[in-house]
């Protein structure tokens, strides 16, 4: 008979009375021997095979020191920790918010309410002492993820930092009109500048696409007031955007036409020149030649001519005066081969024979 598995366990005091555990099963040798290689072999290609996206780059560091960069697709690495691989999104276009906060983007965007956090990033003094509130948006992408990862810590806060500085700057140096109204796209394009010159004074791997001024307004109660005020200079500044897009539209059309008329002159008189100057220069040749035979020329002259009038003269007998005895031909029927009348062409063959 089989041992009873539950007479052979080890016995547990439990509250005073004595129990006895049922034995575990042992498991062969051998059988344990596949599961731990099969488990090491997991871990082994876990820690050996890794894949990077086509819009990321993978950093190598072997023992936290920088070893090399890979590209999009499959890779190994050296097992138990001894590389890790940290992916760096370089084809991305991140962004950054200043003055607010998006909650969700798709559809009708939604944002956070106002919060200590982006009033202070949105207030700012202009360079004639007046307050704003500024909100921008700025859009970047990874430019050298080594860089990127080692030469400062925390990028992502320290480029928000730098973008902060760079625009108070850029709207320290203007007036809170030109901040409002007609200088958005000056000032926007030169904070972007000085964001990128900080960018590569500290060569933090960033590259930035765009910055663009979002929102701006007076702060508080003028608020309404003020907006009335930036709608009529709008206005107004429409107004004088369209005449002056009328004005260039006119005036070099004009201009062209003028030049055209001109020109179209300036050939019709250089045309008419240059044939004067080819027929007196004809008339010169032809008159040399003539002096050098004149009776030559002067039978050639009548000969070519006659070659141009008598084709146009149509069907015409020219017969000699000393000729005698021509009679006129005549048909039978009364009618002349021209078609002419008889009588017509009787006449006039008398007039010819003459």
């Amino acid at each position: 008979m089989p041992r009873n598995p539950w007479g052979q366990g080890p016995v547990i005091d439990m509250g005073g009375q004595q129990v006895r555990m049922p034995q575990l099963p042992r498991l062969p040798f051998g059988m344990l021997r596949i599961v731990l290689a099969v488990l090491i072999g997991l871990f082994l290609i876990l820690t050996t095979y890794y894949q990077i996206e086509p819009e990321e780059v993978g950093v190598v560091q072997r023992f936290g020191a920088f070893v090399r960069t890979t590209g999009p697709g499959p890779h190994l690495r050296l097992p138990f920790g001894i590389e890790r691989v940290t992916k760096v999104p370089v084809q991305r276009q991140l962004k950054m918010e200043f003055g607010f906060r998006t909650v969700r983007g798709t559809g009708r965007s939604q944002y956070n309410a106002e919060s200590p956090e982006t009033i202070g990033e949105a207030l700012m003094l202009t360079g004639d002492l007046n307050v704003a509130v500024v909100e921008w948006i700025v859009q970047y992408r990874i430019r050298d993820p080594k860089a990127y990862l080692f030469n400062i810590r925390n990028v992502p806060e320290t480029f928000r930092y730098m973008s902060e500085a760079a625009v108070r700057q850029v709207v320290g140096d203007h007036s809170v009109d030109e901040v409002i109204t007609i200088g958005r796209a000056e000032i926007a394009l030169a904070a972007k500048l000085e964001l990128q010159r900080l960018c590569d004074l500290y060569a933090i791997g960033i590259e930035v696409q765009q910055l663009v001024l979002q929102d701006v307004n007076p702060p508080g109660p003028v608020r309404p007031a003020f907006n009335e005020v930036n709608q009529a200079i709008q206005e107004k500044e429409r107004a004088i955007n369209e005449a002056w897009a009328e004005y260039n539209q006119v005036v070099p059309r004009a201009k062209g036409e003028a030049e055209q008329t001109v020109r179209a002159a300036e050939g019709y008189a250089l045309d008419r020149e240059n044939r004067a100057l080819g027929d007196a220069h004809r008339f010169e040749a032809l008159y040399a030649e003539y002096r050098k035979a004149p009776d030559v020329t002067r039978k050639r002259m009548y000969m070519e001519t006659m070659g141009e009038i008598v084709p146009r003269l149509g069907k015409k007998v020219i017969v000699d005066d000393k000729a005698r005895g021509v009679l006129p031909f005549l048909q039978l029927d009364g009618v002349a081969r021209d078609g002419a009348d008889p009588g017509r062409a009787a006449a006039g063959a008398k007039g010819v024979t003459r």
